[in-house]
């Protein structure tokens, strides 16, 4: 069951990490819409790849460094679609999506982390 949690995640975050892109496409093409559009494909997308490096972590707090780093890159997603949202440079409803999305997979990081320095003692 473990590995079925994992690999959940796992996808949840390419599916996240898709939604972004539909979120960036749909960008107005002004100079706010692409300085958005660059820093939400990077931060958008990068939990997916940090959360894939923390399965091969060397440690457990290397596990937690990289799940660490995850969560920031997540943070900084969720205020670059909530300024999006608030001036708006986009009421397409995939912006409420990933904000949600994007605040509970918030939850599910800081959770594993507390769960991995629990177990680090």
């Amino acid at each position: 069951m473990t590995e079925n949690k994992k690999y959940d995640l796992h996808e949840r975050l390419i599916r996240f990490s898709i939604l972004i892109l539909k979120v960036v496409d749909n960008l107005p093409k002004s100079y706010a819409g692409v300085h958005f559009a660059k820093q939400l494909v990077r931060c958008g997308t990068a939990p997916a790849f940090h959360h894939a490096e923390a399965q091969s972590a060397e440690s457990r707090r290397d596990f937690i460094h990289k799940m660490k780093i995850a969560v920031k890159e997540l943070r900084e997603t969720y205020i670059n679609l909530k300024i999006i949202k608030r001036k708006p440079l986009l009421t397409d409803q995939k912006v409420e999506e990933a904000i949600e999305e994007c605040n509970e997979l918030i939850s599910v990081f800081v959770k594993s982390i507390q769960t991995a320095r629990k177990n680090l003692n």
